[in-house]
C-alpha cells in the first residue's frame, strides 16, 4: 500500500479504514454451480459444508459485528449475506474465506452491494423537531410540547444508535434495492431547496411510521462507493407488508418524481445450516 500523505493544511486527516461514526456494510450474493456440486464426493461436500456452516457463523469468535444469511428467492441468486464491521477489510473477509473454501469453486458471486450506515440528513435534531411540532401547532413550553420533545429526546438516541451500529431484527422476510434521487431535468433532486427536501422526507418518514411494527429499515449510503447512491434493506414480519410499504410509500413525491430504483432482492432470514438444507447441498 502506497504511503498516504497527510493535508498540508487544516487539522491532520486522521489514516484509517474505520469510519469515524457506524460501520462498513456490504451485501453478498451467491448461486451454487449444480455442474461442480454435481461432480464433487459426499466426503468433499460434507466437509465443505461444515466449513461454510463455520465461515458463516456469526457467533464465532472471529465474526464481524453483524453476520446475517438469507434464502434468496428467484433464480438472481441462492443465498446472500448482510455483513457490517467497522473494518471493511472484515466484512470482505467473510467474502473471500467463502471463495477460499472446499466449496469456494462451486460458488457464483451474481451480485454484491457496498455501503456504509450513516445518520441521514433528514433526521430532525431536537431542536429541529421543537421548530416542527410549533409548525404544527402545538405551543413552544406547554406541557404538551415539553412532554413530546422530551419523548423526541429519549427516542433520537435509540434511533441513532440503530442507523449506526444497527441491530437486525428477528423478522423472517427481507428485502435489498440500491436507489438513487433522480437528477432528470424539472426533478433534480440535488437542485431543490434544503427546505423543501426535509419537508418532502419528512412525509416520507409520516408514511413509513405508518408501517411501524410490521417492518423496519436501515438506510445505508454508497454514493462514492458503489454504483448507487443508498441501499436500502427491510425486514417485514411476513412478505406482504414489504410489498405494502413499497407500494404506498411509492406515491409519497420524494418517491414518484424523485427516486431512481435498481433491482430487487427478496430473501428469507435462515440459519447456514437451513440454506445449505434448502439449497440441496447438504442436509
Amino acid at each position: 500500500m502506497s504511503k498516504m500523505q497527510r493535508p498540508t493544511t487544516g487539522e491532520p486527516a486522521e489514516i484509517s479504514v474505520i469510519p469515524s461514526k457506524g460501520w462498513h456494510c456490504s451485501h453478498f450474493f451467491y448461486r451454487f454451480d449444480r455442474v461442480l456440486l454435481a461432480e464433487s464426493s459426499e466426503v468433499d461436500l460434507s466437509e465443505g459444508a461444515a466449513e461454510i456452516l463455520a465461515i458463516l457463523d456469526p457467533e464465532s469468535q472471529t465474526a464481524p459485528q453483524r453476520l446475517q444469511t438469507s434464502i434468496v428467492s428467484g433464480h438472481k441468486a441462492d443465498f446472500s449475506l448482510m455483513v457490517m464491521d467497522g473494518d471493511p477489510l472484515k466484512v470482505d473477509s467473510v467474502h473471500q474465506s467463502l471463495l477460499a473454501s472446499r466449496l469456494g469453486s462451486c460458488l457464483v458471486p451474481t451480485y454484491s452491494y457496498v455501503s456504509m450506515s450513516e445518520i441521514s440528513e433528514y433526521v430532525p435534531t431536537l431542536e429541529q423537531y421543537g421548530k416542527r411540532l410549533v409548525a404544527e401547532g402545538e405551543e413552544e413550553g406547554s406541557s404538551t410540547y415539553e412532554a413530546k420533545l422530551k419523548a423526541y429526546e429519549q427516542r433520537e438516541v435509540h434511533m441513532r444508535k440503530q442507523r449506526l451500529t444497527p441491530d437486525f431484527p428477528e423478522w423472517p422476510a427481507t428485502c435489498f434495492y440500491p436507489m438513487n434521487k433522480s437528477r432528470r431535468p424539472g426533478a433534480n433532486w440535488f437542485m431543490l431547496p434544503a427546505s423543501e427536501r426535509h419537508e418532502l422526507m419528512t412525509e416520507h418518514g409520516r408514511t413509513g411510521m405508518q408501517f411501524a411494527g410490521r417492518v423496519t429499515q436501515l438506510i445505508t449510503v454508497s454514493v462514492g462507493l458503489d454504483d448507487w447512491e443508498w441501499g436500502v434493506t427491510l425486514w417485514a414480519r411476513n412478505p406482504e407488508f414489504l410489498k405494502d410499504i413499497v407500494y404506498r410509500m411509492r406515491f409519497d413525491e420524494a418517491s414518484a418524481k424523485y427516486a431512481e430504483f435498481g433491482p430487487f432482492y427478496t430473501s428469507y432470514i435462515s440459519s447456514a445450516k437451513e440454506m445449505l438444507a434448502h439449497c440441496r447441498v447438504a442436509s
